[in-house]
């Protein structure tokens, strides 16, 4: 299949941009919350998931400790090691590649991969994927973090909303019954009642603890309402054992 053609390749990029042009946010927020440009560029080339970079910043911003930031960052990345255990099992990497496949494996990269039915498709859209989100995402974050103040706010420009949107655009298709709609229901609205209450960082994993619960209280069918590969959670069904699975804040 040429490259053009690729469904994976495809994917990969659209999604890669969205994303990295939600670094120019983040660049932003973080000189804005008190860290310098090396600082913020560190971030984002050596932590590279973008929920925990937010969570970091947020708390730092907030008042928090420089313990409690990254403590709200390391539980959120928790769900990266997931992502990684089942990335390794469907892809194999070997040699210097395990180390590239660790620091790619994000929400994003995960997520394009196991949209893919075709083995060589995954992995085409795994590193696709991987390696051009952490190029712009890196570019944009210095973007962001060098204009600084002079952007105004970030959402102004809409920037905030690019990571989810593009999120959104791969669960959407996904949702085709009634359990998955009532489960993303109830994690928003867990969200949305928490964020007033809670650290910054927690209200999503609320909302995790939630999807996994009602996951798990289910009894329909495993593939019911999801397609046979993939759900928006990134847990693999129908064939999901033979090609495996997928970590930005």
């Amino acid at each position: 299949m040429k490259l053009r053609e690729s469904p994976a390749f495809k994917v990969a990029l659209s999604l890669s941009f969205a994303t990295g042009l939600y670094g120019v946010s983040f660049g932003a927020l973080s000189v804005a919350s008190g860290f310098d440009v090396w600082q913020t560029m560190a971030l984002s080339l050596l932590m590279f998931s973008g929920g925990s970079q937010f969570a970091l910043i947020g708390v730092v911003a907030g008042g928090g400790s420089g313990i409690a930031a990254m403590t709200a960052a390391a539980l959120l990345g928790l769900r990266n090691g997931i992502y990684g255990m089942q990335m390794n099992a469907m892809m194999h990497p070997r040699g210097w590649r395990r180390y590239a496949a660790a620091q790619f494996t994000i929400d994003e990269t995960t997520a394009t991969a196991l949209g893919q039915p075709d083995p060589h498709e995954q992995k085409r859209g795994f590193w696709t994927a991987g390696l051009s989100i952490f190029v712009l995402w890196n570019l944009f974050t210095a973007v962001g973090a060098l204009a600084g103040d002079a952007m105004g706010d970030p959402k102004q420009w809409g920037l905030d909303g690019a990571s989810v949107a593009a999120f959104l655009g791969l669960l959407w298709p996904r949702l085709k019954g009634r359990e998955p709609w009532a489960i993303a229901a109830a994690c928003a609205l867990a969200t949305v009642l928490a964020v007033p209450f809670v650290p910054a960082g927690v209200p999503i994993l609320i909302a995790g603890v939630v999807a996994g619960t009602l996951g798990w209280l289910s009894h329909g069918r495993s593939d019911e309402g999801m397609e046979p590969d993939v759900d928006p959670y990134g847990h693999g069904h129908g064939h999901g054992q033979a090609h495996g699975h997928r970590g930005q804040d």
